[in-house]
């Protein structure tokens, strides 16, 4: 399939529209190849329909070829989960659209951090990450020193 990036559209979906669950899947899988399953965090479809939740997904017309959700927590923080853009639309920039919209967003909801956890092996979501001004940081509950796990934030304000 070719991705035209304009042709995209990224908005605030409900997590069981068509087409998420697949994405949701592909991600678990591509997680699944480089992670023993305690060091997985992912949340499952039911939770990022929460009302504490923002999920939105990046669509070339009907299909989703990517998502992102930040889920709300004290202190005016917030955690990114599930950033996924599939094989056929990557090389795009749409991770970064995704993430630009989820911070844009993160500001209306008057967050103060974004925080997230991601793996060692994901070099590409590393680079992303850091050149969006997330900087590492310690482990933030619930999580744990896990030596496979980067933690990171980026400040809003």
């Amino acid at each position: 399939m070719k991705i035209d990036t304009d042709a995209v559209r990224i908005a605030r979906e409900h997590p069981t529209a068509p087409g998420v669950a697949e994405l949701i899947a592909a991600l678990d899988a591509f997680h699944a190849d480089l992670y023993p399953p305690e060091s997985n965090h992912g949340i499952p479809i039911a939770e990022l329909a929460a009302s504490t939740v923002r999920f939105f997904v990046a669509r070339m017309g009907e299909a989703a070829v990517g998502c992102v959700a930040y889920r709300l927590g004290q202190h005016r923080n917030a955690e990114v989960k599930r950033l996924y853009v599939s094989e056929a639309a990557r090389g795009r920039d749409l991770g970064r659209r995704l993430m630009q919209a989820a911070e844009i967003s993160a500001l209306i909801d008057a967050v103060i951090a974004l925080r997230l956890e991601t793996g060692i092996h994901n070099h590409a979501a590393l680079k992303l990450y850091r050149s969006l001004g997330f900087n590492e940081t310690g482990p933030f509950p619930p999580y744990w020193a896990d030596p496979l796990s980067v933690f990171m934030q980026k400040l809003l304000v």
